[in-house]
C-alpha cells in the first residue's frame, strides 16, 4: 500500500455521530471485491433526497469542497459490520485521513490496511475544526496539514493539534506496510524455515495421493 507520511489537503464536513458502514457504502455496493468503483456508492443514501436528486446541503454535493481529501466527523465512525469496502469507498473517493473523537475497533483497522489514516482527537478540538470549516472562505478554502512522523495537524488558520497513534501502527504506515507487505519482509526466514520442516519432517511434505 501507499505509505502515509504528510499530507496537506481539504477538509470536509460530516456532522453525524454513530455513521455505520451501510451509511457509508450501502450494501447493495458489496458485489464486487475489487477496491475501485466504490466512490459510485460512498454515502450513497444521504448524498440524493428522496426523489433521486442530489442534497445540495450534502458536503459531497458542495462544490467548495470538491477535491477534499480529509474527513472530519464526530464520534463512533464507522460502527456497525465489518465490511472492508468502506474504507476502500473512501480511499477511491481520495479520502486519505479521517478525523474524529472515537471509531469503531475493526474499522479503525480496516482503515491502517488501507493507508488510511483514522485520526482521533478530543472533542473540543473537532468542534475547533467544525467551527473553521463554518467560518471558511470559499475563495480561500481550509486546508489542514498532517504530519505523521511528528503526530501533528495544523490548518492554514494557524491552529495546532497533536494526536496519538500506536507505534507499530504508525511504522506500518510510515513504510506502507499492510499485513500481507509485512509478513513478505521475513520471506527469507519463512523460506528457510520451510526447508528445514523439509529435511526433518519429509512426511508431511508426501503427496497423499501419489
Amino acid at each position: 500500500m501507499d505509505p502515509f507520511t504528510t499530507h496537506t489537503g481539504r477538509l470536509a464536513p460530516l456532522d453525524r455521530v454513530n455513521v455505520d458502514t451501510d451509511q457509508i457504502i450501502p450494501k447493495t455496493y458489496l458485489k464486487t471485491v475489487h477496491r475501485t468503483g466504490l466512490k459510485a456508492g460512498l454515502f450513497a443514501d444521504w448524498r440524493t433526497r428522496p426523489d433521486g436528486t442530489p442534497d445540495p446541503e450534502f458536503f459531497m454535493n458542495q462544490p467548495r469542497f470538491d477535491g477534499a481529501t480529509i474527513l472530519l466527523t464526530r464520534d463512533n465512525f464507522g460502527c456497525g459490520s465489518s465490511r472492508e469496502h468502506a474504507p476502500w469507498a473512501l480511499a477511491d473517493y481520495g479520502i486519505r485521513a479521517i478525523l474524529a473523537p472515537s471509531f469503531a475497533d475493526i474499522f479503525y483497522n480496516n482503515c491502517l490496511q488501507n493507508s488510511l489514516l483514522p485520526v482521533v482527537l478530543p472533542g473540543r478540538d473537532i468542534q475547533h475544526l467544525f467551527d473553521e470549516v463554518r467560518a471558511d472562505d470559499p475563495a480561500r478554502p481550509l486546508h489542514v496539514t498532517i504530519d505523521l512522523a511528528a503526530q501533528t495537524l495544523s490548518t492554514t488558520r494557524q491552529a495546532a493539534f497533536r494526536f496519538d497513534i500506536d507505534p507499530f501502527h504508525k511504522h506500518c504506515l510510515l513504510e506502507g506496510l499492510d499485513t500481507i507487505s509485512l509478513t513478505l519482509r521475513h520471506e527469507s526466514e519463512i523460506a528457510a524455515y520451510e526447508d528445514r520442516a523439509r529435511r526433518d519432517t519429509p512426511w508431511l511434505f508426501q503427496d497423499l495421493h501419489s
